[in-house]
């Protein structure tokens, strides 16, 4: 199929991952894409916040900023109408974002019809970690764009939940989570105990917040001086010399390393190395991508007992914590220290639980496409 592949993502993080993961498992299979997009993230490296929108977002007042945002998709519906008469495409690929009405106006115009990918409720989400000014005009732009998709595809069933409040059909909803290159996947080598192993690496990726409690990590590890340990933090985050300084206090700043941001490939080959898998915190919506990774590696998870990650994640395949008792996920490392090589089964399941639940990029494309194929233009 001729698939154009709309999004708005100037930084190169875990979004651009998620845009390039798609975007190759749909080549793979054949299918031919044209992107609408910033062209910044392709010339940038991995970590790149977006350079000129950052700054404007910064400088702004938000008001005028949130206008300037609603005021692009003008801009970009006429990229998307002339992509639309030169390319001809069989539908519209949508990464959803905020002040983005453009995808849908396309769509009518055009009579095509238009996936919509959704990965936050971003009314909601900016609302709470970074603000918004018009409140009222943001709320119905979002439900104007959820409603008038041909199909909506949230990450997970909690979202769903969001897009049913605001109006969507639920005939017009597929969840589809993230997940795993097929192809990494299958480069990987059978679990094993590990007994011979002479060192545990306990791994967690992603931006170090305060709210990840990685503190409570390193306080963990400094009760087991006895064992042979190593944290290993990929990412990057204002809080790191905090971190470093605790490690240090405790008489284990060789047991603690911080990588800072790596490549994609560079970030692969290290998860490889991760016998125990940190998510100490998650959005309540969210799909995280590294938890698929974790899994497919064979890590012993360790995350919260939240329903996005339950979706994801059972008792059989990790080690859930009570994200209420505060004390529960040190209660969980301090078990997957002293038990690691008796829990062999929850990592066999994490990984087996990747194939049956179809948790692959290439399965989410063919589910996409099987959507498009059998779904009749029917928005009310």
């Amino acid at each position: 199929m001729k698939i154009l592949y709309h999004h708005r993502i100037a930084s190169k993080d875990g979004q651009y991952v998620h845009v390039e993961e798609l975007s190759n498992a749909f080549i793979e299979q054949g299918h031919e894409l044209i992107f609408v997009a910033p062209s910044i993230n392709q010339k940038t490296k991995f970590g790149h916040d977006g350079g000129i929108v950052t700054k404007l977002k910064k400088l702004l007042p938000q008001a005028l900023y949130e206008m300037l945002e609603l005021s692009y998709s003008i801009w970009i519906f006429i990229k998307l109408a002339v992509a639309i008469k030169t390319f001809k495409p069989d539908f519209i690929y949508e990464r959803y974002n905020l002040y983005q009405p453009a995808g849908i106006w396309a769509s009518k115009l055009f009579n095509i019809p238009i996936m919509l990918e959704v990965n936050a409720p971003l009314v909601y989400e900016r609302r709470k970690y970074s603000g918004l000014a018009l409140t009222w005009l943001a709320t119905k732009i979002e439900r104007y764009t959820w409603q008038n998709a041909t199909h909506t595809l949230p990450v997970s069933r909690v979202l769903a939940d969001y897009l049913i409040k605001a109006g969507v059909k639920e005939k017009n909803i597929t969840v589809i989570h993230n997940g795993v290159n097929k192809h990494f996947l299958e480069s990987l080598t059978p679990i094993t105990s590990h007994e011979d192993k002479e060192e545990i690496i306990i791994g967690f990726v992603g931006f170090i917040h305060r709210w990840h409690g990685l503190d409570k990590a390193i306080e963990a590890i400094a009760k087991h001086k006895k064992k042979s340990l190593k944290l290993i933090c990929i990412g990057d985050g204002d809080i790191l010399p905090e971190l470093k300084q605790q490690a240090e206090n405790l008489g284990i700043k060789e047991k603690v390393i911080f990588t800072g941001l790596l490549n994609r490939k560079q970030t692969l080959e290290q998860i490889k190395q991760f016998d125990i898998a940190l998510q100490p915190n998650v959005t309540h919506y969210a799909s995280p991508l590294k938890l698929f990774e974790y899994m497919a590696v064979g890590c012993l998870i360790i995350a919260p007992d939240c329903d996005n990650i339950k979706e994801i994640l059972t008792d059989e395949s990790a080690l859930l914590f009570n994200k209420n008792v505060k004390s529960d996920f040190v209660v969980k490392l301090n078990c997957a220290v002293e038990k690691f090589n008796t829990l062999i089964n929850k990592r066999f399941e994490g990984r087996e639980s990747l194939n049956r639940n179809s948790f692959i990029w290439q399965e989410n494309t063919k589910n996409i496409v099987n959507i498009i194929e059998n779904k009749p233009r029917d928005i009310e």
